[in-house]
């Protein structure tokens, strides 16, 4: 179905409402990219149309609102992207393939030399340890609370875990640094206080909540009758557990390994707080008990005195991270749509 033909099924009223308030919000959108001055009125003039709208065609003002709010976080998503890919094209420009795959000197301000090569490896690292840290973890815990756990315990344990992502990751990163930093140092003999593994533990705790959060609701959404189905065949309630409820909410564990990678990935506070943020790779390259800098904590500690190349350059860090928080949700899209391909029998 064609747009002209959407348009023409709709009233009058909604055509009418919809034509005047995609107008202010395109007039918004231009005063704030060419005139911002006039913003502050246009938002205003927008407002006073709503609230006129709403009093006199309820319904044609809602469905707007609603069309207008799903739109938006698209351009906003395009604004944001347009946005690091602008900043990011003068250091792109200057240093070319250099920014990716350069060796020593990586990021010298004083020469205008940028290369993001320690960050990715940091950030790849504590990644993985992060991961290896919340995916079992996680999962483990999403399965006690929705399968193992009786009722009393699963009314104490499920808010307690949803609990631990309300506390700020700068606490996470002090409590790193203040009581794990010193332990690997006195007990491990670590010559230095922050290190790789310590920021990916502490940051594979801070995804814990949102692993058992969204793999337990995947869990709790299986058919009761896919589970009677197996007890029926003989199955306990473990092998029902393993071989019938796991493999069912397989899509959506995934999408809550992935969402807390994510988290992993874009984690700043508690990598600034705990790691020394050298521009330097571990000596070996896999010495996770040594220190380096990641894409996010790069950011946190050089923008407030960034300038020029420099400033490009912490952009084009926003972009790599940008592109790889994507790259996962596009992954977890098609993790979900092929186990829902093979659990709909339509391979």
């Amino acid at each position: 179905m064609s747009v002209a033909t959407r348009l023409d099924g709709l009233d009058t009223g909604t055509q009418v409402i919809g034509g005047v308030g995609t107008a202010l919000v395109a007039a918004a959108i231009l005063s704030f990219l060419v005139a911002p001055a006039l913003t502050g009125p246009v938002l205003l003039a927008f407002a006073v149309f709503v609230v006129a709208g709403y009093l006199v065609a309820e319904e044609s003002t809602a469905r707007f609102l609603l069309f207008t709010t799903t739109t938006s976080t698209v351009l906003i998503l395009g604004f944001i992207t347009v946005y690091l890919v602008i900043n990011a094209v003068p250091v792109f420009e200057e240093m070319g393939l250099y920014l990716l795959v350069g060796s020593d000197p990586f990021w010298e301000t004083g020469s205008n030399v940028y290369s993001l090569v320690p960050m990715m490896w940091g950030t790849l690292v504590t990644t993985v340890i992060a991961t290896l840290v919340a995916a079992p973890l996680g999962v483990a815990g999403a399965v006690f609370i929705s399968e193992v756990a009786p009722a009393w315990a699963r009314e104490i344990v499920k808010p307690a875990v949803e609990m631990l992502a309300g506390i700020p990751s700068i606490v996470y990163g002090f409590i790193g640094f203040t009581v794990l930093s010193p332990y690997f140092q006195t007990e491990l003999s670590v010559p230095q206080l922050g290190n790789i593994f310590i920021v990916g533990f502490v940051i594979g705790v801070m995804a814990l909540p949102t692993v058992v959060s969204v793999a337990e609701d995947a869990i709790a959404a299986v058919p009761d009758p896919t589970k009677d189905g197996a007890h029926a065949l003989g199955a306990t309630d473990w092998q029902t557990t393993t071989s019938v409820t796991l493999p069912t909410a397989f899509s959506g564990i995934s999408a809550a390994v992935l969402l807390g990678v994510g988290r992993a990935v874009g984690e700043t506070m508690a990598a600034t707080v705990i790691l020394a943020n050298v521009v330097e790779l571990p000596a070996p390259l896999t010495d996770v008990f040594d220190s380096t800098i990641t894409l996010t904590s790069l950011i946190a500690s050089q923008y407030g005195a960034a300038s020029g190349l420099q400033m490009s350059g912490l952009f084009a860090a926003g972009v790599v991270l940008f592109v790889t928080v994507m790259g996962f949700s596009v992954a977890s899209q098609l993790i979900e749509r092929r186990m829902s391909e093979r659990l709909g029998g339509e391979q």
